[in-house]
């Protein structure tokens, strides 16, 4: 008898619990948090951090009551291959 290999398919970003963000171009928000402006730019949300405290990335964030908002306008500028705000 003959065995029949079978393969996964692919696993989809909701199997693995990958956050879904809103498309840049339909944000409404002013400011989003680390994770949201890491997937944006391509980029790890260490990263992103690592830009704040080092004050050294391309765009700088604000501070809220000690959390990080990046500015959606920067983002986008950064994106477009405008000079940083």
């Amino acid at each position: 008898m003959k065995t029949v290999q079978s393969f996964a398919l692919p696993a989809t970003a909701a199997a693995h619990n990958f956050p879904s963000f809103t498309p840049l171009a339909l944000e409404t928000r002013t400011h989003v948090d680390t994770a949201c402006a890491a997937f944006h730019l391509l980029r790890k949300p260490q990263t992103m951090r690592a830009y704040a405290c080092l004050e050294n990335g391309p765009i700088r964030p604000i501070r809220i009551n000690g959390r990080l908002a990046w500015s959606v306008a920067a983002i986008r500028a950064l994106l477009n291959g405008e000079a940083a705000q």
